[in-house]
């Protein structure tokens, strides 16, 4: 297999694993509220978030996949910072109907998928880790990279 399509098939994959990422990390962000919300424990929402350090620890692995998850993140919760209205505006485009999962919970009408977690600076902080797990020295990075 040559270096481009490896490269290639990284960049694939981290489009690919954005998606996942973006509302399950959503997802999570709103169960864990919930839980708080109903002063209990919300084992939804901390599997919903260790789905997503599984995702990224598979992406840190593969330099191109984690910089093509990483800097889509990155940009939306930049986006969310600096601009929450705007922000907002641009998750309402997102479907979010069709993606419920059985336990998950749903996006109110008032909250467009994302919302939580851009706030909160969850996508920041994942996609600031994809790009800067792509920077590191190959003997850094996860055994999986090999």
């Amino acid at each position: 297999m040559t270096r481009e399509s490896r490269h290639l098939m990284g960049a694939v994959a981290g489009l690919a694993a954005l998606v996942p990422v973006y509302y399950l990390t959503e997802a999570g962000a709103k169960a864990l509220r919930m839980g708080a919300a109903e002063g209990g424990p919300a084992p939804v929402g901390l599997a919903c978030l260790a789905a997503v350090a599984v995702l990224v620890a598979v992406l840190s692995a593969w330099p191109a996949a984690a910089v093509t998850c990483g800097v889509p993140l990155f940009s939306a919760g930049a986006l969310f910072a600096v601009d929450a209205d705007a922000a907002l505006g641009v998750a309402a485009t997102l479907p979010w109907e069709g993606l419920a999962w059985d336990g998950l919970p749903s996006a109110e009408l008032a909250e467009p998928p994302g919302t939580l977690a851009g706030l909160t600076g969850l996508y920041t902080l994942i996609g600031a880790l994809l790009v800067l797990s792509a920077l590191l020295p190959a003997r850094w990075r996860s055994i999986l990279s090999a």
